[in-house]
């Protein structure tokens, strides 16, 4: 395997991408879903940054169901995965960490309006 490091950038418009950095040409890389290979990813040489690869990921909505999907972008040949990204849909949202987070942030702006309220009205 060469010494090469994929980086996320961002998620846009249904296409994860990233920056593939390192080794001396551009490696094959394959992106699995549930063990299957999928087809449309490209990687692109990045102008003036010698070395650097532009790689686009489509996320393919008939890929998206309820639930967790984990992609894996891996060395053509290798089992190791040099990155991985994860899509969550439908209802495995309200069990996610970051849901229940978010959601204790919404009631305790509700509790923390209701408690000024409240202290506003004893004093008069």
């Amino acid at each position: 395997m060469s010494e090469t490091k994929l980086t996320k950038t961002r998620i846009r418009a249904g296409v994860w991408e990233g920056v593939l950095r390192g080794g001396q040409g551009a490696p094959a890389i394959e992106v699995l879903l549930e063990g299957q290979i999928l087809a449309g990813v490209t990687q692109t040489p990045i102008p003036d940054r010698p070395g650097e690869w532009a790689v686009r990921v489509p996320i393919a909505a008939e890929h998206l169901s309820e639930g967790v999907q984990t992609y894996l972008i891996r060395e053509l040949g290798t089992t190791e995965p040099m990155a991985h990204f994860t899509v969550i849909t439908g209802v495995a949202m309200e069990d996610d960490m970051r849901a229940e987070v978010d959601l204790l942030r919404q009631e305790l702006d509700m509790l923390k309006r209701a408690f000024r309220r409240h202290c506003l009205e004893t004093v008069n």
